[in-house]
This record gives structure tokens, C-alpha cells and sequence, in this order.
């Protein structure tokens, strides 16, 4: 790591353990010898599945977030557990939420969501084989599943039902596999 930038923590007190998150406040000393603070969200990763079905359907799900006040449509997601392999976090929550299981996912990216102040690093996956399963969501899940194409997806971006970065990502990434076959 290039020392030109990094910045040494002088401190590190965590302000806030949550089942989600947690919040640390770091003191550090920044390249030019000044100091400042640092608000840190911790988090323990998570997953993102692209489900695609038989009919070459992508399989979304409907959910209010409350941090947005609003429902949005999104890719099937979870948190991961402590120890738990991004892979077998994915399938648990692909059937949880959407009633489909799969014995194979592709990994296609893993990337950090907001790195300027959290931590959370999210693996995404994709499948093409699908089998009916159970939806069985969380007890304060609340979601319901659709199945559109590629162009619907793409128009439910463009009218904001489709509002984060992982699922835009997941359709554009879609369409480009679609057009290289």
C-alpha cells in the first residue's frame, strides 16, 4: 500500500453495535501531519444474486427500505453470516426471498458500496438454473417477487423503481451477457 495517502488511526471507539452495522469514530492523523475524524460504518458483507429463470426472466423482488421511506425493486440480497462463504449465502438467500433454489452460482463481482464510509463488500452472483423452492423470508421481511425481462428492467431504472447500484449493475451486466451470446 502506497503511504503517500494513508492516514494512521490515533484512535478508534465504537459508538453504536447493531444486528447490521456498527459505528466506530476513528481520530487519524491525515498525510500532511493535520488531524481528523473519521465516521466508520462496519459492516460484514453481503451478497446479491442475478436469478434468471428458464424464459429468460430476471427474477427482482419488491421491498419497502425505510432508510429510503419508499419501495424499490432490487436483485435478491443478503447479509452475509459471521463465517459464513459468499456462495452459500447466496443460495440461502435466493430461496428466501424468492421461493427458487439453485445447486449453481457464477460469480460475477464483488466491489465495496460506499468505500468512503463504510466497509460493506458485496459478492454478486448469477444463475440461469433455477428450481421452485419456498419463499421464506426473514420475520421482518416483507417482499414480493417479480419476473421481468431485460427491457423491463432497464425501463424500471429509468422510472426510479429500480433506485440502487447493485441492481442497475445487475441489469446493464445482463444485457451486455445478453448481446455477446
Amino acid at each position: 500500500m502506497s503511504k503517500q495517502f494513508y492516514e494512521k488511526t490515533l484512535k478508534s471507539e465504537t459508538l453504536y453495535e447493531g444486528r447490521i452495522i456498527d459505528l466506530v469514530l476513528e481520530d487519524v492523523e491525515l498525510p500532511n501531519g493535520k488531524m481528523s475524524k473519521r465516521e466508520i460504518v462496519k459492516h460484514p458483507g453481503a451478497v446479491a444474486i442475478i436469478p434468471v429463470t428458464v424464459e429468460g426472466k430476471l427474477v427482482l423482488i419488491r421491498q419497502f427500505r425505510k432508510a429510503l421511506e419508499r419501495n424499490i425493486v432490487e436483485i435478491p440480497a443478503g447479509k452475509l453470516e459471521v463465517g459464513e462463504k459468499p456462495e452459500v449465502c447466496a443460495m440461502r438467500e435466493l430461496e428466501e426471498e424468492t421461493g427458487y433454489k439453485t445447486n449453481h452460482m457464477e460469480k460475477v463481482i464483488s466491489f465495496y458500496t460506499s468505500p468512503g464510509f463504510a466497509d460493506e463488500f458485496v459478492h454478486i452472483y448469477f444463475t440461469n438454473q433455477l428450481e421452485q423452492g419456498v419463499v421464506n423470508p426473514d420475520e421482518d421481511e416483507f417482499v414480493e417477487k417479480l419476473e421481468v425481462t431485460v427491457e423491463e428492467a432497464e425501463k424500471m431504472i429509468l422510472t426510479n423503481e429500480i433506485f440502487d447500484a447493485k441492481t442497475a449493475y445487475a441489469v446493464q451486466w445482463l444485457k451486455l451477457r445478453n448481446q455477446n451470446r
